[in-house]
Order: C-alpha cells, then sequence, then structure tokens
C-alpha cells in the first residue's frame, strides 16, 4: 500500500495526462490499491447491446432492460417477477426501511393483466410488466404520498407525477413508495412519519440522501429501479453511497410536475428528477420514457436525446479531476476517478488533467443562492401541507422556526449574478472537452448524521455544482472503500449531451466492474 501512495504522489505533479507507457502502468499500480480492475477495450469502442439481454441470478438482480426483455419473449412471467421482488422486500426492507408503502395485491393484480395482454397480443410498452418503486415526494394516484412530511401523513393524490404516468403508461408497475427525507431536504433519508432508511452495505451507515430509501432498495433487489430528484446531488449521491448508478439529467429535460418541492422560484433549475438504476443501460431506456415537455412544468422544452450506442469514444476530449480545490477526496476516491480516466485513455480518448474554471467557487457560491428567500419558499410548503412539527433541520422542529436571514437586493443581486458569472467561466470549458470525469462525494457513505459534522463541509460540492450549471451528469460503482463500501465515479457533459454521458458511464462499467450485490 506505501508503494502505491508513493506513486500516487509521482501522478499528482503532473498536470495533464501523456500517453506513455510507465505513466499508464502508475495509475494502474495506484487503481489497484481500490481494489479495481482495469481491462482494455481499443478494440471496443462502442458500447454493443447484446441480441438478448441475459438475466442474473438471482432473477431479482437482473437489468429492468434484460428484464422487460424477458418477458416480452415469454422467457419469465410479470407476475412471477413481481412476486420475486416483492419477496425480495420482504426479505431486506425490515433492516432498511426503503419502502414505507407496498402494494402487494394491487403490484400482483396488474401484473396478472400484464401477462393476459401479452398473451393476447396487445401493443406492450418498453417497461411492460417491469415492477418499480418511485421516491415518495413524487404523487402516486391512490397511494400515500407523503414526500416525508406529517401534514401529508394521509395524504392520497388522485392523479400521478408527471414522470409516473409516463412510466405506467410504458408498462411498468409500482410496487410502492420508497423513503425521503421531509421535503427531500437532507442529505441524510430520515422522517417523523417513517423513520430512518439504512444502507444495504451497513446498516450503520447512511443510504444519503435524498433519494436514500430508492438507493437502498434498488441496490438491495427489491425493485429494478426507482426515479429521485436531484437539487444538491440527491439522486448521485445515494447511488454512490449504496453502490448503484443514477443520472441527473440536463435541465429542461424531465418535468418535475407533481413532486413534493415544487418547480418555481429561484433555485428552479438546480433540481431535477431522474432514474435510479443497478446497470447504466437502464438509464437510456427509462430517460427516453420521462423526457419531455408536459405542458405543464414551464421550464422543461423539447430536446433531442441522442443514442449512447452511436458515440465514438476514441473521438471523445476527456478533463478529469480528483479535487476541486474545496474538499480534496479521500486518497481511494481519487484512484477510482484516475481508474476511469485511463480506461479511456486506453482506448484512444484525449484525455487530460483539468477542471472547469471557477468551479472552486461553487460551494461559496451555491449556498447563499439556496438561502436566498430566508426559508419563505419552504415555509409556503409546509403551510399547504398542514405540518406544525417538522425534522429538515438539527434543532429546528416548528416551521416558524425555519428561517434565515434575507438578503437586502444589493446582497441578492451580487449573488445572482456571482452565480451567472460561474456558469458562465465553467461553460468555457466545453471550448475543449467533451466530458468531464471526477468524484462525486469526498467520501463514501458515513454513519448517520454524517453531515452534521463540520468535517464533512464541501464533501457534497462534487454534486453540487452540476446543480449550480444544470449541466447533466450520472454515477457508477467504480471500486471500494477500505472498509468494503461502494465508490462512484461521475460523468458529466455539456448541456443535452446525457448521450455522452450513458456513453462513457457505459464503456466504464465494463472497464471498472460497475454494480456489485450488497452483502444484505
Amino acid at each position: 500500500m506505501k508503494s502505491a501512495l508513493q506513486l500516487l504522489e509521482l501522478l499528482e505533479t503532473s498536470v495533464t495526462m501523456s500517453r506513455d507507457l510507465s505513466r499508464r502502468d502508475l495509475v494502474k499500480v495506484a487503481a489497484g490499491s481500490a481494489g479495481l480492475v482495469l481491462t482494455s477495450c481499443r478494440s471496443n469502442v462502442k458500447f454493443k447491446e447484446p441480441l438478448v439481454s441475459p438475466l442474473a441470478d438471482p432473477l431479482y438482480n437482473s437489468s429492468a432492460k434484460s428484464l422487460a426483455a424477458a418477458i416480452r419473449e415469454k422467457r419469465i412471467s410479470s407476475l412471477e417477477l413481481v412476486d420475486a421482488h416483492l419477496s425480495r422486500i420482504k426479505e431486506v426492507n425490515p433492516a432498511l426501511n426503503a419502502v414505507v408503502q407496498l402494494r402487494t395485491d394491487g403490484a400482483r393484480v396488474e401484473a396478472k393483466r400484464a401477462d393476459e395482454a401479452l398473451a393476447q397480443g396487445k401493443s406492450i410498452g418498453p417497461l411492460h410488466g417491469v415492477p418499480m418503486t418511485i421516491k415518495d415526494s413524487l404523487d402516486t394516484a391512490g397511494v400515500i404520498s407523503t414526500g416525508g412530511t406529517l401534514g401529508r401523513s394521509e395524504f392520497v393524490p388522485d392523479r400521478d407525477a408527471t414522470v409516473v404516468r409516463r412510466l405506467k403508461a410504458a408498462g411498468a408497475i409500482l410496487l410502492g413508495k420508497t423513503n425521503t427525507p421531509e421535503f427531500t431536504m437532507s442529505g441524510d433519508t430520515h422522517n417523523l412519519i417513517y423513520g430512518r432508511t439504512n444502507n444495504p452495505w451497513d446498516i450503520t451507515r447512511t443510504p444519503g440522501g435524498s433519494s436514500g430509501g430508492a438507493a437502498a432498495i434498488v441496490a438491495s433487489g427489491g425493485s429494478s429501479f426507482d426515479i429521485g430528484s436531484d437539487y444538491g446531488g440527491s439522486i448521485r449521491i445515494p447511488a454512490h453511497f449504496c453502490g448503484i448508478t443514477g443520472l441527473k439529467p440536463s435541465h429542461g429535460r424531465v418535468p418535475r410536475t407533481g413532486h413534493i418541492l415544487p418547480y418555481g422560484g429561484i433555485t428552479d433549475s438546480f433540481q431535477q428528477l431522474g432514474p435510479l438504476t443497478r446497470n447504466v443501460e437502464d438509464l437510456f431506456m427509462i430517460l427516453r420514457v420521462i423526457a419531455g415537455p408536459d405542458n405543464i412544468d414551464p421550464a422543461i422544452v423539447p430536446m433531442p436525446l441522442g443514442d449512447p450506442a452511436a458515440i465514438d469514444l476514441t473521438s471523445l476530449r476527456v478533463g478529469f479531476h480528483t479535487d476541486n480545490g474545496i474538499r480534496t477526496p479521500t486518497p481511494e476516491t481519487q484512484d477510482v476517478v484516475r481508474a476511469a480516466a485511463l480506461a479511456l485513455d486506453d482506448i484512444g480518448a484525449r484525455v487530460d488533467e483539468s477542471r472547469p474554471n471557477g468551479i472552486e467557487r461553487s460551494f461559496e457560491i451555491a449556498e447563499p443562492i439556496y438561502k436566498a428567500d430566508g426559508g419563505a419558499g419552504l415555509r409556503r410548503l409546509l403551510r399547504a401541507a398542514g405540518t406544525t412539527t417538522v425534522s429538515f433541520a438539527p434543532g429546528i422542529t416548528s416551521p416558524s422556526e425555519w428561517a434565515q436571514p434575507e438578503p437586502s437586493a444589493e446582497e441578492l443581486d451580487q449573488a445572482m449574478a456571482a452565480w451567472y458569472t460561474l456558469r458562465s467561466q465553467m461553460s468555457a470549458y466545453w471550448v475543449n472537452h467533451d466530458v468531464i470525469i471526477c468524484p462525486v462525494n469526498a467520501f463514501p457513505a458515513g454513519s448517520h448524521g454524517m453531515w452534521d459534522d463540520p468535517e464533512m463541509e464541501g464533501a457534497y460540492s462534487y454534486t453540487q455544482a452540476y446543480n449550480l450549471t444544470g449541466w447533466p451528469a450520472a454515477v457508477m460503482r467504480g471500486g471500494t472503500s477500505p472498509e468494503g463500501l461502494p465508490i462512484a465515479v461521475q460523468v458529466v457533459a455539456a448541456p443535452g449531451r446525457e448521450d455522452l454521458v450513458l456513453a462513457v458511464l457505459l464503456h466504464l462499467e465494463e472497464a471498472l466492474g460497475g454494480f456489485r450485490p450488497p452483502p444484505i
């Protein structure tokens, strides 16, 4: 281990990655200290879809895409699949507390109908008969949808959120709802209705937030996929902590209609909805279903969505950084990023070590924006929900206590100007680059309440920066910490280029190993 760390110090002395063999060997040795396996893929520069997607053993660890294919080809029935997932939830949920509402009877009835429709040769969607869960911050018709706040503890919507409606129309079957912190406003998943969710890799640790319930149950095989929300990293950090994949789409791509923290306000562009899955191939399939205007969320626009399989990886200009100048990640986290960069360098992509100009100021610029309304927006939502006792901030129990200093007009103007200046500075990076490879978080999953520790300040700035810009970003497990916890790598691209993000992740999944089942 000592020799690997010495080699890492040598790597740090160079700003730009060269292509000489000795440097690649150094990176490979360093990657070994993070438990990574690197493969050479020079002849495989595009992701090739199998003609028939293989199923995993056990069945519940299969990708949603392979499950959908197996149902279409009548290798399995939807009812068989739903029952397998319900059984898995029953097995793992007592330890995780990830699924907080379960539709056992309703899901089985819908599965039988899906099988009957297939037998009758009726037209089916891309997710026909595939079971899913949905984060409890999204409305689901006929199913209690609390958003984690006490005032909605018995609230049953009469209509689905847009993304839920689209997934059902594509054939997906709702198994239940997954836990979220109150109004999604925490990096740790707990609330006063359902309690705390645990990490499947170590139940004494947090699965992250706010999509912690979603990430925990998908990682454990209780659901083939879930939909999360990301306001500062709330899809990507739980995916990182739980060892799965997650995508925050471009701002303007996916409607937020029916989410507990709605569209609108100063930070509207921060928040996006996106899929959490075990396999990268599922991210694209689900994104195609949920994307596009609904003529309700005013920020969503028609936006072309390219096919990741069409991307020539050898032509990409890749920038990577292991430190954003705000919080230095663990050595093993840096190893994973370097290994990802090497995997792209090895197939001929042009790789250099660099980062967007200004990113080192992103954390200090973001915080005033989050607080710009003095808490008025959240107090409005609490009043609308009828919530009188809250749990989203340490020491705060009443909505009236949730107040932050309200900036003057001059202070607000300065904060907004700094934000847009940063966005302009960072956007210049795309003149010479196509994708960014970087950490997801400075640390792997910590104990419950880890975000209350002052030592964690700035740790999530690696995701937060791309909420500021609105760029698409996705994560995938790329290595393992000394404690045996998953470490993910983050891939980012310019607005609208999810195809680039997913093409790179598909390659990295093959090179670095991707999802591994947790021990639970």
